[in-house]
């Protein structure tokens, strides 16, 4: 029988080292596992431990919503996987004490996750450490792997594999990836809502072949974005604000059979300017932005990809200038009917 909740430790009695990791449930490889999740959607839920950090601002939720997703980073970095926070005595205790229970006490539970269970409690409890240090307890805290929920398949998210460990108050966790400002831009980084990235054309429904095309964007939706992560857990108090700044839009045709304004399909952001609206008088001159297609395309549409490139920096506790994390881009498919221009001959 398997014992599953929502997303992530797994307790394995074939390892050598018990270890406390975090992520979404894994596939047991065998009847009887018995797998427990810590989440990071904050606070508790039954038997598990769920990460403390909050983020507020212009978030989006996990796996992103309502035609936003998260920023993509230029470049091969990504915001960490897996990080380690701290715990209270009395939460880490409660926390062994009720996935032990719950373990040993359900019906059919395989023998083998039964002393899995039995031997990291008694790590805590009555062997390298004493009732979960509990007589500590205002003297440090426990520190946990928690693992993104949305990314605990990849091989980083692997990489935060220490056991619970404590730490006395003032000392730096010996590990990498232990929660701080900077960790906490980084998570923020990849809770950035950003705006759905549609162009306006003119010619907006259908353009023509060999007709310049302009392009642009709303600029009162296209402002910097700020998110916020914090932590507050057995006196660690700190955070970071993440903001992304609009610096670019480059624009995709879809076919080869397009020239772009200018040449690079590259348009620079001024002042929060994104192209320029056509107005009436404007016929005559080259937009600053835009396409212009040079073949029909048909029954069909060519696919107009427009990507937005955002300048992403970070403030936090004890770091209150601008420090740069990696470029982000974000970008949208929208369709786009080119025809023939018709002529009528006498």
């Amino acid at each position: 029988m398997r014992v599953l909740t929502r997303s992530a430790i797994v307790i394995g009695a074939a390892t050598a080292a018990l270890g406390l990791l975090a992520g979404t449930a894994e596939a047991s490889k065998g009847p009887g596992a018995s797998e427990t999740e810590i989440d990071s959607g904050g606070g508790r839920s039954g038997n598990t431990l769920m990460s403390k950090i909050t983020y507020s601002g212009s978030t989006t939720g996990s796996g992103g919503d309502g035609g936003t997703a998260h920023v993509t980073p230029v470049g091969d970095w990504t915001p960490p996987a897996c990080w380690y926070e701290p715990r209270s005595a009395e939460e880490f205790s409660k926390y062994v004490e009720d996935m032990y229970n719950d373990t040993i006490n359900t019906p059919g539970q395989h023998s083998y996750a039964k002393t899995s269970v039995g031997m990291f409690r008694e790590e805590y409890k009555d062997g390298k450490y004493k009732n979960y240090n509990l007589d500590k307890k205002d003297e440090g805290n426990w520190w946990v792997a928690v693992v993104d929920q949305d990314r605990w398949m990849e091989p980083d998210a692997q990489l935060c594999d220490k056991q619970p460990f404590w730490v006395p108050n003032g000392d730096t966790p010996p590990v990498q990836n232990a929660v701080s400002p900077q960790v906490l831009a980084e998570l923020a980084y990849n809770r950035i809502k950003l705006p759905t990235t549609e162009v306006t054309l003119a010619p907006a429904e259908v353009t023509k072949v060999n007709l310049p095309t302009w392009a642009w964007l709303d600029k009162t939706k296209f402002t910097d974005v700020s998110v916020t992560a914090a932590l507050d857990v057995g006196g660690v108090h700190i955070q970071a604000t993440t903001t992304a700044r609009p610096v670019s839009l480059k624009l995709e045709p879809g076919t080869a059979d397009a020239e772009t304004y200018p040449a690079s399909g590259e348009c620079t952001i001024n002042g929060g300017t994104v192209g320029e609206p056509y107005a009436s008088g404007k016929a005559d001159r080259t937009p600053p932005c835009g396409l212009k297609y040079l073949r029909s395309s048909g029954n069909g549409t060519y696919q107009l990809r427009a990507t937005v490139t955002w300048q992403i920096t970070w403030t936090g506790t004890g770091n209150p200038g601008a420090h740069d994390l990696p470029d982000g881009t974000f970008g949208h498919t929208q369709n786009v009917k080119v025809q023939e221009i018709q002529s009528v001959n006498r």
